[in-house]
């Protein structure tokens, strides 16, 4: 890890640092639990890691591609904010809103209550609920 790692603030907002919080999971850690996955894709979105999207999407709801490479405008991701995590054993709910603006629009809100299921020891993004 390089000495800069340890500054780089992390996307999802986390004091900790990027290199402390969501980079351990984008290089192969599992999630503890259902909000540090929904955290580190939230941190890959802004980030456009669509390798880790979809690892860490559950193969019954994956898509084959995001394109996020290629998405025009591209959404400029502005934070995070968890509002509930409700974790069980092998299924879990996290609800969130993400803020983001597309090109020079204006700010928007993305709220979602997120499925998530364990298999095998790692969380999996499963599907979700978008609230008005």
């Amino acid at each position: 890890m390089r000495a800069v790692d340890t500054l780089t603030p992390c996307p999802c907002g986390n004091v900790a640092g990027y290199a402390r919080c969501c980079g351990p999971l984008h290089e192969g850690a599992p999630a503890a639990d259902a909000e540090a996955l929904m955290r580190s894709r939230y941190s890959a979105y802004v980030l456009k890691r669509e390798d880790y999207l979809l690892a860490t999407w559950h193969p019954s709801t994956r898509p084959a591609h995001l394109k996020l490479a290629t998405q025009q405008p591209a959404p400029s991701w502005l934070g995070l904010s968890v509002r509930r995590h409700e974790d069980g054993t092998s299924e879990a709910l996290v609800e969130f809103i993400a803020r983001l603006r597309y090109g020079g629009g204006r700010a928007q809100r993305l709220h979602e209550v997120s499925r998530f299921r364990r298999e095998d020891g790692r969380w999996y993004y499963v599907d979700g609920e978008i609230l008005a």
